[in-house]
């Protein structure tokens, strides 16, 4: 049988203050209030390379979560993803600052023409020497949708179509427009690049049209390693075509189990490799050097935790304002057009009946928490490899004390139980994650590959 290979780690963070677990930016150590100042992340990314963690995984939002409570007002008095900076931005200084660390950035389908998007990305991935990342979002506020011309969000189905002609006007463009050898730079002769093979894409689709040909000569990826975060019926089948990476926020092994064991044989019928794609389960860490400890910080992480920002957030996900709802409402009896994957998830976690918004405020707010001593910990994480997981996203309560913990106390035992990497495999941040510089073939995007006229045939015709 083949060796299990080591989880892969994520450092899961945002360019705001109050992320995930809101009200831990109060604790006296956490610096993510300083999240305006580039040496911040920069700190940040140089700890997470020594201490060898695959990527910083930059989430995003483009606009507020829906009302709580009837207004806005509750996000701004808690900092809740606002104010919220362009990840993007930090990405090339966070490349010049390490050598190793992949760098994951969200980016939605509705805030930039694919056209510009291609050209950045593949700038970052030149940059960068291949370790670039793009986490495909479809924006599911209706405040995002306003703040770039639109009545309101697009329906949940209707926005996952809209992304795959958004993908596959980047992916014509990274993998379609340049041949590999057509950038020749040859002084003597005068030749830049050749003609030939350089190639107008011609893409005429539902919402785009786009002519091509891309700006920049091919990168050490093409295209970026590509994950997608969507657990509905549309965004699994969405991620089974396209994504080589899935966020998950399942509630258990076993839960994790069924939805990728059920993702993957989308990934097969998709014409894929089943393994071609890998699964990282956002989990967050209280660590002690006892149970008594470990416990003991948790009950202080829950002190500083504020409950009504965490349903507000989760409200906000929904597309609807919970602030209304009474806490015993099934959550059947609610409906949205918002994130399927919030009401999947919750259904899991509350199996034995119909799940309430009660149940909302107070399971997200200890969702995927890990709470032990590091052997503990590990215990842990060896039953989600087992169900399939194959990377984890790393939730902080603090920066960057949560990272910094778990590298010193936690990530020495994994690496004796063969469950995290001692040290890079080299090449781009794909060849790191699959082994391999370029998408197979069996991607859709390299459907793409010398796919379009040879402009001496358009001059001529």
């Amino acid at each position: 049988m083949a060796q299990p290979q080591p989880l892969k780690f994520a450092a899961f963070a945002m360019n705001t203050t109050s992320h995930i677990l809101h009200g831990a930016w109060r604790a006296p150590e956490a610096q993510q209030t300083n999240f305006n100042d580039l040496d911040h992340w920069i700190s940040l990314a140089k700890t997470l390379e020594q201490a060898k963690f695959d990527f910083i995984f930059f989430a995003d939002v483009v606009g507020l979560y829906d009302d709580y409570q009837g207004d806005w007002k509750k996000f701004v008095d808690s900092g809740l993803q606002i104010p919220s900076n362009d990840p993007l931005v930090l990405a090339s200084a966070l490349a010049s600052h390490t050598e190793n660390l992949g760098i994951a950035v969200t980016s939605s389908i509705l805030q930039e023409h694919p056209f510009d998007f291609a050209r950045k990305i593949s700038t970052l991935d030149h940059a960068s020497r291949g370790r670039v990342a793009w986490n495909i979002v479809t924006s599911l506020s209706s405040n995002a949708w306003r703040n770039f011309g639109y009545d309101g969000i697009t329906r949940h189905d209707d926005r996952y179509a809209w992304a795959q002609e958004y993908v596959d006007v980047v992916y014509k463009l990274w993998e379609g427009s340049w041949d590999d050898d057509a950038l020749i730079q040859d002084k003597e002769s005068g030749l830049h690049a050749d003609f030939d093979k350089v190639h107008k894409i011609h893409h005429v689709g539902e919402r785009y049209r786009v002519e091509g040909p891309h700006l920049v000569a091919p990168s050490p990826q093409r295209t970026p390693v590509l994950f997608q975060a969507g657990s509905s019926p549309a965004g699994r089948r969405f991620a089974a075509r396209n994504a080589e990476a899935q966020f998950i926020v399942s509630p258990n092994p076993a839960a994790a189990k069924g939805l990728i064991d059920d993702t993957r044989r989308l990934v097969a019928g998709a014409g894929r490799d089943p393994q071609d794609l890998t699964f990282f389960q956002g989990l967050s860490f209280v660590i002690g050097s006892t149970e008594e400890e470990a416990a003991r910080k948790a009950r202080e992480l829950d002190d500083l935790i504020d409950p009504s920002t965490i349903i507000a957030h989760s409200a906000g996900g929904l597309g609807i304002d919970l602030g209304h709802y009474d806490l015993d409402t099934p959550i059947g009896d609610i409906e949205t057009q918002g994130t399927q994957s919030t009401l999947l998830w919750l259904r899991e976690a509350v199996s034995d009946r119909e799940p309430t918004v009660r149940d909302l405020a107070e399971l997200r707010s200890r969702s995927g928490r890990v709470v032990g001593t590091p052997e503990q910990i590990a215990d842990r994480l060896e039953l989600w490899r087992d169900a399939g997981v194959g990377g984890v996203n790393v939730i902080n309560a603090t920066i960057p004390g949560s990272y910094v913990e778990f590298a010193e106390h936690v990530l020495p035992v994994l690496c004796d139980r063969g469950l995290a990497q001692r040290d890079y495999a080299p090449g781009t941040v794909r060849a790191k994650l699959t082994g391999r510089d370029r998408l197979p073939d069996t991607h859709p995007a390299a459907g793409y590959r010398g796919a379009f006229t040879t402009n001496r045939e358009e001059v001529s015709a």
